[in-house]
C-alpha cells in the first residue's frame, strides 16, 4: 500500500477529476463534486494541506484505494 502524501486541496480536485469526478458546486470552502453511477458525493474541503485523515476518507467515499489515488496524482 503507497502511503499517503500530504497534499493541497487543488492537486486532490485534479487527482479526483481524472478518476472521473465532476465539480458541481462550491459550498463555502468545500468543493462537492459527484460521478455518473455513484450515488455518494464527495465535499472535498479547500484546504493547505487536507488532512490526511480527510484524504483518506475521500479516497473510500469514492471507491477507491490510496494507490489508485496516488497513481492519480502522478499523472
Amino acid at each position: 500500500m503507497a502511503k499517503l502524501p500530504s497534499i493541497h486541496a487543488r492537486d486532490a480536485l485534479k487527482a479526483f477529476e481524472r478518476l472521473g469526478w465532476i465539480h458541481r458546486r462550491t459550498t463555502a470552502s468545500h468543493w462537492i463534486m459527484s460521478k455518473n453511477g455513484q450515488m455518494r458525493a464527495l465535499s472535498v474541503p479547500y484546504h493547505d494541506p487536507i488532512a490526511k485523515g480527510t484524504l483518506r476518507g475521500l479516497i473510500r467515499g469514492a471507491g477507491l484505494t490510496v494507490d489508485e489515488f496516488v497513481a492519480a496524482l502522478s499523472q
